[in-house]
């Protein structure tokens, strides 16, 4: 069937030959590269470890020691902005992951559900074997509590590293990522709850269970007015802070709530234009109403990863990179390190990679699961490394 010819449209301002256009069209097509995350994560990596060791020092601490204060009726919020950024902002960078871990487990590469055992068996292995490793530099130590440190896999930098390599790194090394670092990271969290917290709200942890119900109902009501989801994620955010719970766990319910199905399927929409595309005439409601359904096509995690995955990789990484990355390099820590630094080190670089690795090879080995197709042992050791 021939389609009626659409008259061309005027071009969008980015599109036009307009100086303001023409200057910002370069930063475009830096931020279209699949490396530029990566990119501005590095700088803003170098950017906190500079202004942390300059003359500027005072003036880097006292911006994250800022104190941040939010009054809601009864509810007082008061936070440093470091925190600020660690615990909302990165809950934001939490739902976006969560919902592509989603995604990944309905319609992806997660599907059979004995992919996920391998994923998991190398998270557990970064877990454990840094840990062992840690307390073989620091047992009967000051520094023995510290072994749940090296445990848990900073998910922004590994990403942001993964990133910067672009299209080399195949989908599924990705995914495996993903997958990892999420286990790892709530496998981590729950060793901070249970070992290091200093209590639990019983009454908070209740209000956690009952708003993730209520965002399934919302979910399964077809409900998809942006402020509802929006105030629903704000409820379940502050009642995990308010629990002791690490607060960035919000967005990995949050994000694994989300529907990663759409409501109709694209073939569906398609024959909806074809039919309203021989109509002598259009009605306002009848392009309004087709215009949804079109939308339905397209599922909530799809839509929420396109609109937030720029927000995420262009602006909260890569503020939290500048929050966390500001370490002080004093020649004394460095020519007389601690057990404590050591410990760490070593567990990161070696016990990680090992761990990863080892645990991994054992999970195939022992039938519970193989690799993603796509990947291979080198990949698995970078997967580790990073």
């Amino acid at each position: 069937m021939a389609r009626r010819q659409v008259p061309s449209a005027r071009p969008t301002f980015l599109g036009s030959d307009r100086r303001l256009a023409r200057a910002a069209q370069p930063i475009v097509r830096f931020l279209h590269i699949e490396a530029a995350g990566g990119i501005l994560l590095v700088l803003a990596t170098v950017a906190a470890l500079v202004w942390a060791n300059s003359p500027w020092q005072a003036g880097y601490e006292s911006l994250w020691a800022s104190v941040v204060r939010l009054e809601l009726g009864p509810y007082l919020f008061e936070e440093d902005l470091g925190h600020v950024v660690n615990d909302l902002l990165m809950a934001v960078f939490f739902f976006v992951v969560g919902m592509e871990i989603k995604r990944e487990l309905v319609v992806g590469e997660l599907k059979d559900r004995r992919s996920v055992a391998v994923p998991a068996m190398a998270a557990l292995g970064g877990m454990i074997v840094p840990a062992a490793i840690y307390l073989a530099f620091n047992a009967g130590g000051e520094g023995a509590g510290g072994w749940g440190i090296p445990m848990a896999t900073d998910i922004a930098f590994a990403l942001g590293v993964v990133a910067l390599l672009g299209s080399r790194v195949p989908a599924s090394v990705k995914v495996l990522l993903l997958t990892l670092a999420i286990v790892d990271d709530i496998g981590a969290i729950a060793v901070i709850a249970v070992f290091y917290s200093d209590g639990l709200a019983p009454r908070f942890l209740l209000a956690t269970v009952v708003i993730a119900g209520a965002i399934l109902v919302i979910h399964r009501l077809h409900i998809v007015y942006p402020p509802v989801i929006a105030v629903a994620g704000l409820a379940l955010w502050v009642a995990v802070y308010e629990s002791g719970v690490h607060a960035t766990i919000a967005g990995v319910v949050m994000g694994l709530l989300t529907p990663a199905r759409p409501l109709q399927t694209s073939l569906e929409a398609e024959e909806l234009v074809d039919v309203l595309e021989n109509r002598p005439e259009l009605r306002a409601d009848d392009v309004r109403a087709t215009a949804t359904l079109i939308r339905s096509s397209v599922s909530a995690c799809d839509r929420l990863i396109d609109a937030l995955h720029p927000w995420t990789s262009y602006v909260i990484v890569p503020v939290f990179a500048l929050a966390n990355a500001g370490i002080v390099l004093s020649a004394d820590s460095l020519s007389n390190p601690s057990n404590v630094l050591v410990g760490v080190a070593v567990a990161l670089v070696v016990g990680k990679l090992v761990g990863v690795v080892g645990f991994t090879w054992l999970a195939v080995r022992l039938g519970f699961g193989g690799l993603p197709p796509g990947t291979n042992w080198r990949h698995v050791a970078g997967v580790g490394a990073v």
